[in-house]
């Protein structure tokens, strides 16, 4: 059940990969990510620190094994042991991309550059 018409989740050229600054992009979609997982996962709900959403990537029934941590980007789905330190890592997971084109379309989402800055 992913959502495939996300426009800023398509894939970078492998051919030339500029360079990205993980941490810069990571830090910004962080302070976004309350409205980030909305977006990504719509059905959930906001439970303390933590959203608490049905897994798109298998069959998840009910809320409450898919968990992400609104402050620190850590999520874990505890059902199948699948989990990540980022939001980065989490897109990459919920949309099937390698963690570079998962950066990059983070970034293009935040509209950030490259280094994570807010491109005007």
């Amino acid at each position: 059940m992913r959502n495939r018409n996300v426009s800023y989740l398509r894939d970078v050229s492998p051919r030339r990969r500029p360079f990205l600054d993980f941490a810069a992009i990571n830090d910004a979609a962080r302070r976004a990510l309350p409205y980030i997982v909305r977006q990504w996962l719509p059905h959930g709900r906001r439970e303390d620190n933590e959203y608490v959403a049905r897994n798109p990537k298998r069959c998840d029934v009910h809320l409450g094994s898919f968990k992400i941590n609104v402050k620190t980007g850590m999520w874990a789905d505890f059902a199948t042991d699948a989990r990540g330190r980022d939001v980065v890592s989490l897109a990459s997971y919920l949309f099937d991309l390698p963690y570079y084109d998962a950066a990059a379309s983070v970034a293009r989402m935040l509209n950030l550059g490259a280094d994570g800055e807010v491109v005007r």
